[in-house]
């Protein structure tokens, strides 16, 4: 049990860091130091820095493509299935921000070719299942023929634009997305706003 432990212990120190500091700012040596691994164990399981990387970001990335697929399998309305995926998603964000805003700075430089290919794809992948919710819906009629992935530009621009500049939408009053209560309470209200604006952009004019 002791392998499989340490390669855990490695990825969640990691991700800590990776938060805390930034791809470029994050070594190799500290993951090792934090996770209490030693180099050689980093590169027997990872190969690099990089490879830590993609391994974190893979394993977030697969885990939400099964939570779409079992979403997509529900037999409920398509306009349910949406709400579950707002639902979800905004609170993976919301839950680590400050993984999300270091993986949108990676994907935003794309200094490292092969790394930003590789999350760009598993994205994507994601992404068509989201549509593929939206087309059901516009051809059972559920849903008015729209621009789908303008749609879903706005949702999910929405999600990041609270989760990386949060002040915008806290200004004038007392919530910190900082505190997990406050962070509850704005997460709740964003959920709110996208149900509201699918529902209005969404539902066949009469």
């Amino acid at each position: 049990m002791e392998k499989p432990d340490k390669r855990s212990s490695i990825l969640a120190a990691a991700e800590t860091l990776f938060s805390e500091l930034g791809y470029e700012g994050t070594s190799t040596r500290q993951i090792a130091k934090e996770s209490g691994a030693n180099m050689s164990m980093i590169n027997y399981y990872f190969g690099s820095k990089e490879g830590v990387f993609l391994e974190i970001m893979n394993r977030r990335l697969e885990n939400f493509k099964a939570e779409l697929t079992i979403i997509d399998e529900y037999k409920i309305s398509q306009m349910e299935k949406l709400f579950k995926v707002i639902e979800g998603y905004t609170k993976r964000i919301l839950s680590n921000i400050s993984f999300h805003k270091m993986m949108h700075r990676e994907l935003s430089l794309a200094q490292r070719p092969e790394m930003y290919c590789k999350v760009k794809d598993a994205m994507t992948g994601n992404l068509r299942v989201i549509e593929k919710i939206i087309q059901d819906g516009i051809a059972e009629g559920s849903f008015r023929q729209v621009d789908i992935r303008m749609l879903m530009g706005s949702l999910m621009g929405t999600i990041t634009y609270v989760a990386t500049m949060p002040s915008k939408i806290t200004e004038g009053s007392v919530l910190d997305i900082n505190i997990p209560k406050d962070r509850e309470i704005l997460t709740e209200r964003l959920i709110t706003h996208l149900k509201d604006l699918v529902i209005t952009y969404l539902t066949p004019k009469q």
